[in-house]
């Protein structure tokens, strides 16, 4: 019969080697590693006391789509400070990817919100203060920057943005893909102007054409569609920078 291997690594040894393993990107390699330590309940026990352990299970486990194993090991265990940041990522990302294969179709800022309601980040990896999922002023000025050389950075380019602002290439992905929506929103609206502008020097309105366009301004049905389309434009275009 097939038995798992015993190692004769302590705590500390197998919690150097996750981390290092955590650092170098290597997940793959990190899941075998998990996978070949003792089952013994006395070393359990040990190694489920370790952050750094208990960090690289969730890693593991969020990579092979274990979506519901990591939520376990994250409302169950208490993290430092240190750790809540990543964490954090992991459990947001796993409940938007949840809730894009339910639906069918990638999420929205407004989406994402949502699930954050849904889903709001156990104690275990926030320390109770209020969480802003905007980005700070010189993460924004510098994805500007690079938005202004490349709005299409290929992944080599996303993973370097990545590092220099700390964000995961999700994140930079998703903003630059916000962020050409928001300017393709921005000149489908500025065409829509000169349209409207070029055909009003072209053709002054009539006394009966004149109150029936101020009619149909000051309608209450009027007041409110526009009400709602401001308030949509507003909630896309803050979330949009805002999202992670």
């Amino acid at each position: 019969m097939f038995q798992l291997p015993i190692l004769n690594f302590s705590p500390q040894q197998v919690a150097g080697v996750c981390e290092t393993l955590e650092e170098s990107g290597d997940i793959e390699r990190l899941g075998r590693f998990l996978w070949s330590l003792p089952v013994a309940p006395a070393a359990c026990e040990a190694l489920n006391k370790n952050e750094s352990v208990l960090r690289a299970r969730a890693i593991v486990a969020f990579h092979t789509g274990n979506f519901r194993e990591l939520y376990h090991i994250l409302e169950n265990h208490k993290f430092t400070k240190d750790s809540h940041t990543k964490l954090q990522a992991l459990w947001l990302e796993a409940h938007y990817q949840e809730a894009e294969k339910l639906r069918g179709r990638p999420l929205g800022p407004v989406d994402k919100y949502r699930v954050r309601k849904k889903f709001p980040l156990p104690r275990t990896i926030w320390d109770g203060e209020q969480k802003t999922h905007c980005f700070k002023e010189r993460t924004r000025h510098l994805l500007r920057e690079w938005y202004l050389q490349d709005p299409y950075p290929n992944p080599s380019k996303k993973r370097e943005l990545a590092q220099a602002t700390g964000l995961t290439p999700t994140q930079v992905g998703n903003w630059f893909k916000n962020r050409r929506q928001r300017d393709r929103a921005a000149a489908a609206k500025n065409r829509l102007q000169q349209q409207v502008l070029s055909q009003g020097s072209g053709h002054s309105l009539g006394p009966d054409e004149r109150g029936e366009a101020l009619g149909s301004a000051s309608s209450p049905a009027a007041s409110l569609s526009s009400k709602a389309a401001t308030s949509a434009i507003s909630i896309t275009s803050s979330d949009s920078e805002c999202d992670i």
